[in-house]
């Protein structure tokens, strides 16, 4: 049976059907619908409708959503697309495809799939970190996402940055309501902040790195700066979890340095006389998220919902 992953992003949404090797079937997307959560719904059914008349079967549903289901209530929240908050989600779509709907969080389905057939493959443990417009995380224990008692487990962007240094004072406030953090430093928008705030000159990330290759003095300091923050805050994950590996996705994981200087300054901070834990790119790109929400039918994949 074929296995259709669904990632429910703000802008668009996207459909991928596998097979049981994991080979891609069928692909397809359409924009998502703004503000307005019934349409949603529609357009995720219509999508799945399309997708297996084309297999010519029916198959699982897996789907990755913008924030979590709250193991209390059964609704959606901490979703950044607002319409989807305080959603009975599942339990809508369940009725309107007529079948069971596994649903993770987006981290988390981006976290599965490097676990399963990606850069963590070979690992037990797998800290999934995404370091794009914003930042989030998800964890993998032997192919099992890790969800907890109230459905935020990996969820280090809203931490505050550890150990905070004059360099990163004033502690900028979060739109989540809080200060310092992580998000606000480490993600794609951070570096960009963080860099505006020092130089007082606007410039992309994409911008920044790339400057700092040609030798920009301002751009190099701005990255240093980021690199040396990544390490902080990775380093209590490791310090928590210990993971075997960490898997960077969004923008952010496509800059090759991180990989190298990034793993030689945690280890200032973590709480051991070695570090085996390995910083890797992604395999699966911006399609390890639909792809993870279609693992979550894996016949060793498993969730631990409350």
């Amino acid at each position: 049976m074929a296995r259709l992953g669904i990632d429910l992003g703000g802008t668009k949404i996207e459909i991928i059907a596998l097979d049981d090797a994991g080979r891609e079937l069928s692909r397809r997307r359409r924009p998502t619908p703004q503000g307005d959560y019934r349409a949603a719904l529609d357009a995720i059914v219509e999508l799945v409708v399309d997708t297996e008349n084309d297999l010519g079967q029916r198959a699982t549903v897996g789907l990755g959503t913008p924030g979590a289901l709250s193991p209390r209530t059964g609704l959606l929240k901490n979703s950044n697309s607002v319409c989807l908050n305080g959603q009975p989600i599942k339990q809508h779509l369940e009725a309107m495809l007529e079948r069971e709907v596994r649903i993770a969080n987006d981290a988390n389905c981006f976290a599965l799939s490097e676990a399963v057939d990606g850069a963590g493959h070979d690992a037990e443990v797998v800290f999934g970190a995404i370091l794009g417009t914003g930042c989030g995380g998800g964890i993998v224990v032997n192919r099992q996402v890790l969800t907890g008692i109230n459905a935020i487990a990996g969820e280090w962007g809203h931490n505050p940055l550890p150990l905070p240094t004059a360099a990163d004072l004033p502690l900028p406030t979060c739109f989540c309501g809080h200060v310092g953090c992580n998000e606000l430093y480490i993600s794609g928008t951070g570096l960009a902040r963080d860099h505006l705030a020092v130089t007082g000159e606007a410039a992309t990330p994409e911008a920044i790195v790339w400057r700092s290759e040609a030798g920009d003095a301002a751009c190099e300091a701005s990255l240093l700066r980021y690199e040396e923050r990544l390490a902080r805050a990775l380093s209590c994950v490791i310090n928590i979890l210990d993971p075997d590996v960490v898997v960077l996705g969004g923008g952010m994981s496509n800059v090759q340095r991180l990989y190298e200087n990034v793993p030689r300054l945690w280890a200032r901070t973590i709480t051991s006389d070695f570090v085996d834990t390995r910083l890797v790119r992604n395999v699966h790109g911006d399609s390890s998220g639909v792809r993870g929400a279609a693992w979550l039918w894996g016949s060793d994949v498993r969730l631990s919902v409350k």
